[in-house]
C-alpha cells in the first residue's frame, strides 16, 4: 500500500508523507487553551537548607527556583513579561524548554531575584509556585520531556470508523515503538513556514534576501493587515514607508527595518539587532528542514526507522533513557546484531543527520539519502560556518529517527477525542498526532 500524501503546506517544512497508511480521522487541536494540557517533567532540583545558606559563600550564585503554570502564553512572550514586572533582564530568567502557546502549560522556572520578589508577581493566567532556592544552573535542555492530554474536536465521522481508524493506526506504531521523529510544524511557524528559507539563505550568505523574505514575503493564511503590508512592501521595497505602516506587533521586522533607515544595506549589522535564539532558529529550521526531508525519504524507500542497517549511526542513552546526542556509533557487520537488539528494547536509537560544519554523515543506504539531499540542496559542511555573524554559525548534530510514546490512552466522547500520552525532550505531540488526524496542518 503506498503512502498518503502530505499537502503542500507541509511539503514547505520537508513533511512529505504520513508513516501510518490508515487515513486520519482529521478535526481540529488547540479550539480552546484547556484543550491542550502540557506537563514537563522536569530535572530534580535540590533546594538549599537554611544551614546551608548561612555557612556558603555569598558571592556564589543564588537561583530561584518555580513550578509556572500559564494559559495561553506564548514562552519567550511570558519571560518577556516576567522580566518586565521582576525589573530585570530577559536573560536572567531559564527555562528548559519552550511550550505551545495556545495551551494550558506548566514548567519549572529559574530567576535571578529573590523569592520574596517572585512571590508579588501578578498576572493574568499565570500560576507561580513550589517556590526554592537552589544554585544549580538550568539550561536549554534541562528536562526528560512532557506529559499530554489533548482534546480533537469538530471530527465528522461516526464513533464506529472513529475507532477503527485509531486503533489502526496505534496498531501500526506499535509495532516500531514510537513514531518518525519529524520536527513539527511549530518549528517552523504554523501560519507563516518561511524560517526554514531565511535560514538556507543566510548558510548561503545571502544577507540582504534573508531579510527581505521575513520582513516581506506574504503568506497565504496570516493576518489580513500583515499580508498586505508585507505585499506592499514587496512591491515598493520602501523602509521609511514600512516603519510607517508596519503594526507594532511585528516587532523584530520593525527592529531590521529602523536599523535599516539609519544604516543603510548593513544587512550584518540589522540582523545582529535579533536576540541571538531567533536568529539560531533560523539556522535550526533549514537543519529541521533537511532532517524532515532524510526521514521522509528513508521512510519512502522502506528502510526501518526501529532498527539500524549497516553504515548507520545510532545513538546510545542516558540514566534517563535519554538519547546522547554527542556519543555516535557507527553501524558495521561487528556490531549490528548488539545494537539492533539495543534499538528494538529502546536502549539506543538509530539517528539522522542535524548538518552543520561538524557533523559526520552515514553510511550504507541512508547515507547515500543523507548526502544525496545535501546535494540537491547545493551546500557544504562549510556554509554553517558564518564569519560575518558567528552567533548563528552551527555546527550541527544527529538526532533520533524514532520517538517513543509512553502510556498512550484515548477516550472517544461526542464532542472531542481525549488522547493522553507522554514523550521524551525533543519530540513533538503535533507530529504524533499528525499520524492520527492527516487534516489541514493549521488545525494542528
Amino acid at each position: 500500500m503506498p503512502y498518503i500524501e502530505s499537502d503542500d503546506r507541509e511539503k514547505r517544512v520537508g513533511l512529505e508523507l504520513f508513516f501510518t497508511k490508515t487515513p486520519g480521522i482529521e478535526g481540529r487541536l488547540k479550539k480552546t487553551p484547556e484543550d491542550f494540557i502540557v506537563k514537563e517533567r522536569s530535572v530534580e532540583i535540590e533546594p538549599i537548607s537554611e544551614a546551608a545558606l548561612t555557612t556558603r559563600d555569598p558571592t556564589l550564585p543564588l537561583y530561584t527556583y518555580a513550578r509556572v503554570r500559564s494559559r495561553n502564553w506564548e514562552t519567550n512572550r511570558l519571560i518577556h513579561v516576567l522580566s518586565t514586572q521582576l525589573g530585570i533582564s530577559y536573560d536572567k530568567i531559564a527555562f528548559a524548554g519552550t511550550k505551545d502557546k495556545r495551551a494550558i502549560t506548566e514548567q519549572l522556572m529559574a530567576f535571578e531575584v529573590k523569592p520574596e520578589k517572585l512571590k508579588d508577581v501578578k498576572l493574568e493566567d499565570v500560576e507561580i509556585s513550589d517556590i526554592c532556592i537552589s544554585p544549580r544552573v538550568l539550561k536549554i535542555g534541562d528536562l526528560y520531556g512532557n506529559d499530554f492530554e489533548i482534546k480533537i474536536r469538530d471530527i465528522n465521522q461516526p464513533e464506529e470508523d472513529l475507532l477503527g481508524r485509531i486503533s489502526s493506526i496505534e496498531q501500526q506504531l506499535a509495532q516500531v515503538n514510537g513514531f518518525p521523529n519529524f520536527f513539527g510544524i511549530q518549528r517552523f511557524g504554523v501560519i507563516r513556514p518561511v524560517t526554514q528559507d531565511i535560514g538556507k539563505l543566510l548558510v548561503q550568505k545571502k544577507f540582504e534576501e534573508a531579510i527581505l523574505a521575513y520582513i516581506g514575503n506574504p503568506m497565504e493564511g496570516e493576518p489580513e493587515k500583515d499580508y498586505s503590508v508585507r505585499a506592499e512592501f514587496d512591491r515598493c521595497w520602501d523602509f521609511e514607508w514600512a516603519i510607517e505602516n508596519y503594526p507594532k506587533y511585528l516587532n523584530f521586522e520593525r527592529i531590521m527595518i529602523n536599523y535599516l533607515i539609519r544604516h543603510p544595506e548593513d544587512y550584518i549589522g540589522a540582523l545582529d539587532q535579533l536576540p541571538k535564539n531567533l536568529c539560531m532558529m533560523f539556522i535550526h529550521a533549514y537543519q529541521s528542514y533537511l532532517f524532515n526531508k532524510m526521514l521522509c525519504a528513508r521512510i519512502r524507500n522502506e528502510i526501518p526507522i526501529n532498527e539500524p542497517v549497516i553504515g548507520d549511526i545510532v545513538l546510545p542513552i542516558d540514566d534517563h533513557r535519554l538519547p546522547v546526542h554527542k556519543t555516535w556509533i557507527p553501524i558495521t557487520e561487528r556490531n549490528y546484531q548488539k545494537l539492533t537488539r539495543q534499538c528494538h528494547n529502546a536502549k539506543a536509537f538509530v539517528s539522522g543527520v542535524l548538518y552543520g560544519s561538524e557533523t559526520p554523515l552515514a553510511d550504507g543506504a541512508f547515507g547515500e539519502i543523507e548526502q544525496q539531499i545535501i546535494g540537491e540542496e547545493g551546500i557544504s559542511s562549510d556554509d554553517f560556518i558564518i564569519a560575518e555573524l558567528p552567533k548563528i554559525s552551527s555546527k550541527g548534530s544527529r538526532r533520533e529517527i524514532i520517538a517513543p510514546v509512553l502510556q498512550f490512552k484515548y477516550e472517544i466522547k461526542p464532542e472531542f477525542v481525549k488522547m493522553c500520552f507522554g514523550l521524551i525532550k525533543g519530540s513533538y505531540a503535533t507530529t504524533l498526532l499528525r499520524e492520527y488526524l492527516k487534516g489541514d496542518i493549521r488545525n494542528y
